[in-house]
């Protein structure tokens, strides 16, 4: 039976890993951290926008580097028809700029930008965790509880990126519960326009029981109804998101200018 869950559980294509013994498939899984688990089939382009958002996310393409069509279709043996769709996906998302007449290039941080960016998604999922305190299903709470122990037990011993794209599916799975499209719409947006920001701050800031102790006020909050707690609860774990992003883009402008 499809619900809010399965319509607004990955970003970005996030599929869903089958936790050995519970018989339930509730754990996010990014195509790239299990493929014998994959539930989903996605289209070629988007499959190519996963494998080269990574590559983004991982530094194989950095900043202002230009991203070649004919160089991309060549390594991976398809046409570029899929290679332009991919592109535009990630130009949506704000990991790659389009550029006429040109090749495409990886973005380039803009720090205004990006604070700006990072404010709205803090209201956000303020709104999103105070709504679904309302409106979230009981298998909705169980998906987010399921999420958060597989933090807790597999934090140190998966790679990452798979660990920061299952964090994100936290987040995404409470807008998804809050009930409200149109907010669960938005903020798949602006969560996804801070993807790579958000990653590389999140390696430099690796703390599995930081991590799991907010995610667990947060789901705790959630699972009593209790709007406000949530809301505050949110505050806290996203208090430093601006900060600590702005120290990753000052760092990396840093590098660039040597």
């Amino acid at each position: 039976m499809k619900s809010r869950l399965a319509t607004y559980f990955g970003i970005p294509n996030l599929n869903v890993l089958k936790i050995p013994g519970s018989g339930q498939q509730h754990v996010p899984c990014h195509v790239g951290l299990c493929r014998k688990y994959r539930m989903s089939k996605e289209s070629l382009a988007e499959q190519i926008a996963n494998r080269l958002r990574r590559d983004i996310l991982r530094g194989k393409l950095l900043p202002g580097m230009s991203v070649k069509e004919r160089d991309i279709a060549a390594e991976i043996g398809v046409s570029r028809t899929p290679i332009r769709e991919a592109i535009r996906i990630l130009s949506k998302e704000g990991l790659v700029e389009l550029r006429p007449s040109r090749s495409p290039i990886v973005a380039l941080s803009d720090m205004s930008e990006v604070s700006d960016q990072i404010e709205v998604l803090v209201a956000l999922e303020k709104l999103s965790a105070e709504l679904a305190c309302k409106n979230a299903s009981s298998d909705e709470i169980k998906h987010l509880s399921d999420i958060t122990d597989y933090m807790a037990n597999h934090f140190d011993s998966t790679d990452p990126l798979d660990m920061f794209e299952i964090d994100m599916s936290f987040h995404t799975a409470i807008a998804a519960a809050s009930g409200n499209k149109a907010l669960a719409d938005t903020h798949g947006t602006f969560l996804r326009r801070l993807w790579r920001a958000r990653y590389l701050s999140a390696i430099q800031k690796r703390n599995r029981d930081r991590v799991v102790n907010h995610h667990t006020a947060i789901l705790d909050a959630l699972r009593a109804g209790d709007g406000t707690a949530a809301r505050d609860a949110i505050d806290n774990h996203l208090q430093h998101l601006a900060r600590d992003i702005r120290s990753v883009i000052e760092q990396e402008t840093a590098t660039e200018s040597e």
